[in-house]
């Protein structure tokens, strides 16, 4: 399940204070198993039904960064969206994913500095009511002039 705000491009002279972008995306085991293997973070509270039963998730959860990366999707394909320089990300994991969640995550623009194509986004992801993800990027926006 993937349901995607449109994917492009937005110029910092178009963008504005309040602009949100969003994606929601079921966090499946293939998913959890893909970045594992990516990553090489093999903690077994992630891939082993027995041992993370024993753990404080009672359960096996998703990797933080593979939530993460959901903003990252966010920023990179709608808001500001493709050409836009990751320059940093803050992130406060509040709650765990788990395989089958559906994972809602939002960007909303909080500051904009149009001399040096700065963008300051709010971050974070839900799964229903509970905010699993909160946190804060700063990014270069593309720009028509150096098109």
């Amino acid at each position: 399940m993937l349901d995607n705000m449109p994917r492009g491009t937005i110029c910092i002279e178009d963008i504005e204070i309040g602009m949100r972008r969003h994606l929601r995306k079921q966090v499946t085991d293939r998913d959890i198993e893909l970045f594992a293997e990516v990553s090489t973070d093999r903690n077994p509270v992630h891939l082993d039904d027995d041992y993370a039963h024993d753990t404080i998730f009672e359960g096996r959860i998703a990797h933080g960064m593979l939530t993460a990366g959901l903003i990252s999707a966010v920023i990179g394909e709608q808001l500001p969206g493709h050409g836009t320089v990751y320059l940093g990300q803050t992130l406060k994991f509040l709650a765990p994913v788990r395989p089958g969640d559906v994972v809602f995550a939002q960007v909303e623009v909080t500051s904009i500095d149009h001399g040096r194509r700065r963008v300051t986004l709010d971050c974070h992801c839900a799964v229903g009511d509970t905010v699993v993800l909160k946190g804060e990027a700063l990014v270069m926006a593309p720009s028509r002039k150096f098109d």
